[in-house]
């Protein structure tokens, strides 16, 4: 019965201001502070769902249209529910549920059958004009760096390229290779920036296509190359005077992390350095977000740097620097949300309602958890000597200055064609 969320709601919402409207009439819960958040249900059915299996059943409820939000949006939601206690209420089927996933995701991450590239195009083989409704114009998917605060998404997506690239150090005719190149931006701007060499490897044939053609459009094909290619296939001959991988590595998978960190170090020359720059969590996670796995990134898992830390160790990379991020992706995130649901007409004609708000969600919930979760971004500095990278972190500020010279004269970015 629909009872059974009025009473999971009345444990867990002891502050705020949530009101759910259902078949059997409507319920006031918190103290009535804050932002007012308001449900509506249709059906008691979707009540029950939620009480039974939250971790998945609110999403599904919300895709569906079954639970709708009427007054503030799904991200107030979230928050609200994140923002009070959540252990009182655990009931003995949300716990062997959970129990329940954890042996799964744990049978899985140790299965020999590799589905690396069908992950990849569950979620990045998406029409490319779905993630043109919400990018900014160089489609950076991944965290963007505010610095300084109040800048726009896409000059957000330019302070994060060129932070990453003062920290590469590359020097004209080195050459690199970017694991998981996207749609070809970090690519674009270093061979742009710096005179380099750079190959690009993705396993999204959508990627691919997209990216090829911004690099022949841009006159790049001389030193510039995009590869549909495993990193872990690449051949030990190969040797990057520089590796950079920014949001791949949530892809990658702990019972994965040394051969990674491994295969890096085979691919770094000996006075090379490389820029990892992932999402992380404050600690281990025992599962992925049911929500997430099964309908946005299956296979994927976000680290804590107590399971980075030593898989780097035992692959003989050194650590050269280590910065958090910890509200860059918050504000990305919220960005891109705003973006997309002020484009909703045209999300739902690419696929459908159900899907808009899957994505509605997916964005909310993914936002929130770097607002009340704790999470972060993390960018590692490797090397396998001590003295490739300066012994303080004066350089990063200086490159960053000719970086900046650099954009001034660089040609405007033209929009993508479909």
């Amino acid at each position: 019965m629909a009872s059974s969320l009025h009473a999971l709601l009345g444990k867990i919402v002891k502050t705020g201001n949530l009101v759910v409207t259902g078949p059997g009439g409507l319920h006031v819960y918190g103290d009535g502070t804050g932002k007012k958040v308001a449900l509506n249900f249709t059906d008691d059915a979707a009540m029950d769902e939620i009480a039974a299996d939250p971790a998945l059943k609110l999403a599904e409820m919300f895709m569906e249209g079954r639970m709708v939000v009427v007054e503030g949006d799904i991200y107030d939601f979230l928050a609200l529910i994140k923002s009070n206690t959540l252990s009182e209420a655990l009931t003995f089927g949300m716990v062997w549920r959970g129990m329940a996933r954890i042996i799964a995701s744990r049978i899985k991450m140790h299965l020999p059958v590799n589905h690396n590239k069908d992950n990849v195009a569950h979620h990045y083989d998406l029409s490319a004009k779905l993630f043109d409704l919400f990018l900014d114009e160089d489609w950076q998917y991944s965290c963007a760096y505010f610095n300084p605060p109040g800048i726009s998404l896409y000059e957000a997506q330019v302070a994060k390229k060129r932070h990453i690239a003062a920290k590469l150090m590359p020097q004209p005719g080195q050459r690199i290779l970017e694991i998981g190149s996207g749609w070809g931006g970090m690519a674009m701007y270093l061979a742009e920036s710096s005179d380099v060499d750079v190959t690009g490897i993705t396993l999204s044939e959508e990627q691919l296509r997209v990216s090829r053609d911004r690099a022949e459009k841009r006159g790049l094909a001389g030193k510039l190359r995009f590869e549909l290619q495993d990193y872990r296939y690449l051949p030990a001959s190969s040797k990057y005077d520089r590796i950079v991988s920014v949001g791949m590595f949530e892809h990658v998978g702990p019972t994965h992390y040394r051969e990674y960190f491994t295969k890096a170090a085979e691919l770094l020359d000996d006075n090379g350095v490389m820029l990892m720059h992932s999402i992380g969590q404050p600690y281990p996670a025992l599962a992925t977000n049911p929500f997430i796995e099964k309908y946005i990134f299956p296979g994927g898992y976000i680290p804590s740097l107590a399971e980075v830390l030593p898989a780097v160790e035992k692959s003989g990379l050194l650590v050269r620097d280590i910065e958090i991020l910890p509200m860059h992706y918050a504000h990305t995130l919220r960005k891109w949300r705003e973006r997309f649901v002020a484009n909703k007409a045209e999300a739902v004609a690419i696929y459908d309602e159900r899907f808009f708000r899957m994505w509605e969600f997916y964005l909310a919930g993914s936002e929130m958890a770097f607002t009340h979760e704790n999470f972060y971004i993390f960018q590692i500095q490797l090397a396998k000597r001590a003295d490739v990278v300066p012994d303080n972190r004066d350089y990063i500020a200086r490159n960053e200055e000719r970086l900046l010279e650099f954009e001034k004269t660089r040609p405007p970015l033209e929009k993508v064609l479909f």
